[in-house]
């Protein structure tokens, strides 16, 4: 945890509005955050851009000016483009106002899905180092992510439900599309390999429905794939799930619709910091629920990379 100086009176707040969010959601709490910003003194200022080559622009303009902290009203992808926007500017502070279709990230720093409540919370928050997840995709980019990101299903589910279910919210948006990924994906051939802070590298290969590197316990809504996971320690979660016939799909389904939950001998876990994932065929690798490019990729741990504002309580101050 950090300590941060009192805010400068010539630099407000800075919240850029992903009107998309949460199938417009963002877009409809603007007027009530404005209203609690009244009520409370709250020095902030609300931008909405128009395009994501507009965001990059203005929210580096804004770290350039020397706003100190600038956060984003939106779901968990808003928050990956602030922080890929911004990943050289360190020493800001970034923030999120939960208004996404699943808000994973919240749920990880402890914050509610409300984002009025979220801003009243903060006013009293304490700055908080976070790990990230850099990725390289096979045409070379990269890209930073926070919470969670695969191959397999879940990367076919991320897509239709950008898509197809993109004005649908919660955890119904991601199992229904789920559901339509499982009928047309087939089970993957991965080769894995990884290390965990150790000199040795460790490999894998196998038939899986959906391989997934993990920051945070949950992803998808709050699935929780990877529960023992922290934000803060330096290390991913990778989350093997192999091919399941349908009677244990079935067996699986009540637990994962009630609890996120996913409990199968068919589900191995591994702690790492670093891994590279090959599959037979270029397959699509989504990040926090955005299509990031396609496999072979390469991932490692950034610790303790990103200066976040959490509420008073939250798990990353541990």
């Amino acid at each position: 945890m950090d300590t941060f100086p009192s805010r400068p009176f010539d630099f407000p707040d800075l919240v850029f509005v992903n009107p998309a969010a949460g199938g417009g959601r963002a877009a409809e709490t603007v007027p009530s955050l404005q209203a609690f910003a009244g009520r409370t003194g709250w020095p902030v200022e609300f931008r909405q851009t128009s395009s994501a080559r507009e965001f990059v622009t203005q929210a580096q303009a804004a770290a350039i000016a020397g706003h100190p902290r600038i956060f984003v009203l939106g779901g968990d992808g808003s928050f990956q483009d602030l922080v890929n926007a911004l990943a050289k500017f360190p020493e800001v502070v970034l923030g999120i106002l939960p208004a996404g279709g699943g808000n994973d990230l919240a749920d990880s720093i402890g914050l509610p899905h409300n984002a009025v409540r979220a801003a009243e919370l903060l006013q009293n928050g304490e700055v908080c180092r976070m790990d990230a997840v850099r990725v390289k995709t096979s045409d070379g980019a990269e890209r930073i992510y926070t919470g969670g990101g695969g191959v397999g299903l879940d990367a076919e589910a991320s897509y239709i439900a950008a898509t197809r279910f993109r004005k649908l919210t919660g955890r119904s948006r991601y199992l229904l599309s789920a559901a339509m990924a499982f009928i047309s994906t087939r089970p993957i051939s991965v080769s894995v390999r990884w290390s965990s802070g150790e000199p040795e590298t460790l490999s894998l290969t196998a038939r899986a429905l959906l391989l997934a590197v993990l920051n945070a316990p949950s992803y998808g809504a709050g699935l929780r794939f990877a529960p023992a996971a922290k934000t803060n320690d330096g290390l991913l979660d990778l989350v093997l799930v192999e091919n399941l016939n349908l009677l244990e799909i079935l067996r699986a389904l009540p637990l994962l619709i009630l609890r996120g939950e996913v409990r199968s001998p068919r589900v191995k876990r591994f702690r790492v910091d670093r891994v590279i994932i090959e599959t037979s065929v270029p397959c699509r690798f989504h990040g926090d629920g955005e299509i990031l490019g396609f496999t072979p990729v390469e991932i490692a741990v950034l610790p303790r990379a990103i200066r976040i504002l959490c509420p008073p309580g939250s798990p990353l101050r541990a």
